[in-house]
């Protein structure tokens, strides 16, 4: 780039010809990393790392890994033969093995010793979705210095189809990302285990809801939806 403007003096013309192919390249090189990854995290999860400012009013977990490098690592370890079925088909799972972040568990067992620091309230997750109510216990009541959480064994990488992800930005009245990595990471789980918990029944409600209210457009499964109601009948996540 150096040389170009010293060139710039002695032949204007060739030197505007020269940036505009130094420009051309540069994009050239930035959209071929972009396609070279298969995994990006999408924008819904932005509040799931500290670096943004969102991050401060959320309640699950928070990384204090940048960005880029959770991107970098979570791509090192992608095999697309590792990935696990989703509630729909543009749903995925991928577990990865948690050493290289303290994220910690964030879901209790509910007992009588514990039950009456549960507290409830409306949520939405941004402005465009309907507040819904939610239970969990405060992180300030059920964790300090001297009974730390533990730190998680796994992560769980919710993987949306870029595809399904560009539909329902559309339906939000937003326009899609020029992106073209095939998955969107929209969620990360910090769990002790490698298989998927059930997810909590007002998401699935949410998700039945339809696109233009913030979910998915899959209708209720009654089996999975019970599923999950037993497990989360007895567990609550701490925020």
């Amino acid at each position: 780039m150096k040389a170009l403007i010293l060139f710039a003096f002695s032949n204007p013309s060739s030197t505007l010809r020269s940036l505009r192919h130094y420009k051309a390249s540069n994009r050239l090189f930035t959209t071929s990393m972009s396609e070279s990854k298969a995994l990006v995290i999408d924008p819904f999860c932005y509040r799931q790392f500290a670096e943004n400012e969102a991050s401060g009013s959320y309640g699950g977990n928070v990384f204090s890994n940048s960005m880029s490098e959770f991107t970098d690592i979570v791509n090192e370890r992608y095999k697309e033969e590792d990935l696990k079925e989703g509630y729909a088909p543009f749903c995925k799972h991928l577990f990865i093995v948690n050493d290289f972040s303290d994220a910690r568990v964030n879901v209790l067992p509910i007992t009588k010793e514990n039950e009456s620091l549960l507290r409830c309230k409306y949520e939405a997750r941004n402005e465009k979705e309907l507040p819904v109510l939610t239970r969990f216990f405060p992180k300030e009541l059920v964790t300090g210095p001297e009974n730390p959480l533990p730190v998680a064994k796994y992560l769980d990488l919710i993987l949306y189809s870029r595809e399904q992800i560009n539909k329902e930005t559309e339906a939000m009245g937003k326009t899609p990302r020029e992106e073209t990595a095939p998955w969107g990471i929209v969620s990360i789980k910090a769990q002790d285990v490698d298989y998927e918990l059930p997810m909590t029944p007002i998401t699935a409600m949410r998700n039945a809801l339809g696109k233009s209210e913030g979910g998915s457009g899959i209708p209720l499964d009654r089996d999975s939806y019970m599923e999950a109601y037993k497990y989360w009948n007895d567990h609550a996540t701490i925020s």
